[in-house]
């Protein structure tokens, strides 16, 4: 069996970029910071300054997509940013 031609590889890519809506692809980018917000807060990867890089991007990516995505989706969103909130102040009190 040979494998695709580039050309078909690039066919494959375009129809699959064309069911592809921005509010999904901003979902899958919030699940993604907020991992990696987690993993900057743990002790083995602590990086105080990009946990909170994560933490302020998804403040500002959740208000974007607000009637884009459902609501329970929203909410769960909020609630993890709230937490990694309170994980990062209590994270900046054990640096000090």
């Amino acid at each position: 069996m040979s494998s695709p031609s580039d050309e078909q590889l690039v066919q494959q890519l375009e129809e699959e970029l064309k069911k592809l809506k921005v509010s999904d692809l901003l979902v899958q980018t919030l699940y993604t910071v907020s991992s990696l917000g987690y993993r900057r807060l743990s002790a083995d990867e602590r990086d105080l300054d990009q946990a909170r890089l994560a933490i302020e991007s998804l403040r500002a990516l959740l208000p974007v997509l607000e009637g884009s995505a459902a609501e329970e989706l929203i909410r769960d969103f909020r609630e993890v940013t709230a937490n990694l909130q309170l994980a990062y102040a209590d994270a900046t009190k054990s640096e000090a």
